[in-house]
This record gives C-alpha cells, sequence and structure tokens, in this order.
C-alpha cells in the first residue's frame, strides 16, 4: 500500500506546461504523418484561395488607381447627342475655341466622327469594313488625353493636311497593320499608316478607330468640320464647376443635346466591379475551410477509436479529464495551424506570381491574413472540441480493455 498523504493534506492531480501540451499534441501527428497533412489539404486550400482572392483582387484594384493618377481625373468631355428627331447634333465649328474662353480650363481638342469606309486594300469588298470606323482628330489630342504612340508618329502641323493615318491598338490588329508604312483605304482613297498608337486607357473606343487630321479629312473624305466629341482639361478643384458650364459653352442655345461626362469615372467605377467575382471566390474558399473542418473532425474522431487504450492507460495513470480534452484539442489545433501556414505562404506566393505576370503592385491586405488565422483557430477548436470530449469521458477500465 501507498503512504497516506501527510496530515490535514490533499492530493491535487499534476499540471501539464503548455509545452507539455504541445508535445502531446504533435505525437499523434508525427505517429500519422499522411493523415495529418491530408487531413490539413483542405484548410491549406480554403486559406490559400483567400488570400489570393483578396490580394489580387486588391493588385488590380491599386494598379488601377495608380494608372488614373497618372492619367488624371480632370478631363471632361463634352459629346453631340441627338436632336427630337433622333439626328445627332452637329456642334459649332468654333466649339473648342468656345470652350477654351472658360477661366479654368487647361487645354482643351476635339475629334469629329468622319463617314468614311475603311477596308485594308482596294481587293476587299466594301461591305468588309473590318468594325474599323473614321475620325478626325487635332494635333493636340495626345497630349490632352496622355495617350502615347506606340509605333510611328502622331498627327502634327506637317502631315495634317496629308492622306495618312493613325491607328488605334485595336483598329491596327483588326486590319492586319503590324508597323506603319503600310496603306489602307478609306473609302476610294488610299491612306498611309504613320503611326499606331497604345491603348487608351480614358477613352477606349478611340483603340477602334483610324484617325485623320480635320484639314486631310475635309480635303479628302468631304468632312464637313464640324466636331463631334470636345476633350478639356482644368484644374482638379475647378471641374465640377467647368461641369456644370460646360454643355452651354460647346453648344450654346441647345445645351440639352450636348452629353458631358467624365472619363475617370468609369475607371473608377471598374474598381468595383469585381466585388461580385470576388464574392464568389471567398464564398468557394469558405467551402474549403468547411470541407477541411469536417476532415479534421474526422481525423481526431478516428485517432480517439484508435487510441482508447492510450487514452485508458493515460487516465490509469492519472490524466485529469481536462488533460485528455487538452491533449485532442491541442492536436485538432496543430493539425489546422499546419493547414492554415501551409495556406497562408501558398496564397501569398500566388498572389505575388500572378500580379508579377500582369505587372501590377503586389498587395496582400493585413486582413486577409488576420481572417485566414482567425479561420484557423476556429476550425482547429470547433473540429476538435467533440473529439476532444468523447475522448475524456472514456472510462479508463473500458479503454483499456478495448470496449
Amino acid at each position: 500500500m501507498s503512504a497516506p498523504p501527510p496530515s490535514g493534506g490533499t492530493l491535487e492531480p499534476g499540471r501539464l506546461s503548455p509545452a507539455d501540451v504541445l508535445r502531446l499534441g504533435a505525437v499523434g501527428l508525427r505517429a500519422r504523418r499522411a493523415r495529418a497533412v491530408l487531413s490539413a489539404l483542405g484548410i491549406a486550400i480554403g486559406i490559400a484561395t483567400m488570400v489570393t482572392v483578396v490580394g489580387l483582387s486588391e493588385s488590380s484594384r491599386a494598379d488601377l488607381m495608380d494608372r488614373l493618377d497618372r492619367l488624371g481625373t480632370n478631363l471632361l468631355t463634352a459629346e453631340a447627342g441627338e436632336d427630337a428627331q433622333g439626328r445627332t447634333v452637329r456642334l459649332p465649328k468654333s466649339a473648342v475655341a468656345m470652350v477654351e474662353r472658360i477661366g479654368p480650363v487647361e487645354h482643351s481638342t476635339a475629334t469629329a466622327n468622319v463617314d468614311a469606309r475603311i477596308r485594308r486594300s482596294d481587293v476587299v469588298p466594301e461591305e468588309r469594313t473590318a468594325g474599323v470606323t473614321t475620325q478626325a482628330a487635332r494635333p493636340d489630342l495626345l497630349a490632352a488625353l496622355k495617350a502615347e504612340v506606340d509605333q510611328g508618329v502622331w498627327l502634327n502641323p506637317a502631315n495634317e493636311r496629308l492622306p495618312v493615318t493613325v491607328l488605334g491598338a485595336v483598329a491596327a490588329r483588326r486590319l492586319g497593320i503590324t508597323a506603319p508604312g503600310e496603306t489602307i483605304m478609306m473609302d476610294d482613297q488610299r491612306f498611309v499608316v504613320v503611326g499606331i498608337l497604345s491603348p487608351i486607357d480614358l477613352v477606349p473606343t478611340l483603340d477602334r478607330v483610324a484617325m485623320v487630321g480635320f484639314p486631310a479629312a475635309e480635303r479628302h473624305l468631304g468632312f464637313d468640320g464640324h466636331p463631334t466629341t470636345v476633350f478639356e482639361r482644368s484644374s482638379d478643384a475647378s471641374v465640377e464647376d467647368v461641369r456644370a458650364v460646360l454643355a452651354r459653352s460647346v453648344n450654346p442655345g441647345d445645351e440639352g443635346s450636348v452629353k458631358v461626362s467624365r472619363p475617370s469615372d468609369a475607371l473608377a467605377a471598374k474598381a468595383t466591379t469585381d466585388k461580385g467575382l470576388t464574392t464568389l471566390m471567398l464564398s468557394l474558399s469558405a467551402v474549403a475551410l468547411l470541407v477541411g473542418g469536417v476532415g479534421i473532425a474526422n481525423t481526431m474522431v478516428i485517432s480517439v477509436l484508435e487510441r482508447r487504450q492510450e487514452i485508458g492507460l493515460r487516465r490509469a495513470l492519472g490524466a485529469t479529464r481536462n488533460a485528455i480534452r487538452l491533449q485532442f484539442l491541442t492536436e485538432s489545433l496543430l493539425l489546422s495551424a499546419l493547414g492554415g501556414a501551409a495556406g497562408a505562404v501558398v496564397g501569398a506566393a500566388a498572389t505575388f506570381g500572378l500580379a508579377q505576370a500582369q505587372g501590377w503592385r503586389t498587395v496582400i491586405p493585413l486582413w486577409s491574413v488576420q481572417a485566414g488565422l482567425g479561420a484557423m483557430l476556429l476550425i482547429g477548436v470547433v473540429a476538435g472540441l467533440y473529439p476532444a470530449v468523447r475522448a475524456s469521458r472514456l472510462h479508463p477500465t473500458v479503454a483499456l480493455n478495448g470496449g
């Protein structure tokens, strides 16, 4: 028989230190490594998806905002609308000059629709226009739009009267033009391509047009000289004031037929259009996390069933129910941590790689990582709670007998 306890004393169960608890939890995982990895895979997929989706969404939005900052938010356009009979209104030839008289306006220019069919060559049937339209443009258009020439040159005072054209990026691709120097047909007149533009973010419609000088359009294509769209830039502080008077300055007496817009608004709105897709992908990552949590719970329940004798022996040697619960709960948390850490690393690496491939600035919000860690801990607790309680309730004698 064991010695009685000291007079007036009581026996208290020993307490496991945090390091002991971690070692106990790790023993079960090391003994079943393949099962632990497979169980953690669902958590890893869910966390990686969440970090990647949020990171790519924020990286794309940051890149768009950077471009918007470079292009500026102070560009306004005034476009000819339609009258009561549905006919396009003709803006005055002096529209640009009238806009420049507005005090805060720093720069004003214009383009105009030209009725001319475009073909790759004279052997192409007239009805096959390749979806490219013609517009007259002023030499100062690129400066106003902060656009760039990808190949060749832009319209200038030396060539704007000649039968030459500059193609938008999409127009060049549709016509099969790969370099300046080639020719295209505008109606029955042959025009030489002198330049190809880079994509124009603020006014993407210009990517699909062939642009000629105003004098050349009047001389060779029967253009009447009336602008269709007026572009203006003013200081950021005065944009709204200019917007209020722009329509009546462009077309006095019929301002209702002029549509005023701010191209940067479309780009800013684009930054929020991916919210639906982001929400969908986050929902899928939540499903992956749920599946991973079920997998961990299943693994822990099976582990309890397989280790009944181990549990019985520990209970017989004096381990308390709390110690048993803590052991299996820690094992579940470690399993979740394994998947969560792997998922966070994979998600960050995927975000960096995909953002670099797109030429974006990599942005991984801290909250997405924190949310992943929070989800990891929650899943570990929930998935391990029932198996831990079940293990602690096993009677030592029954467990040792394998019952």
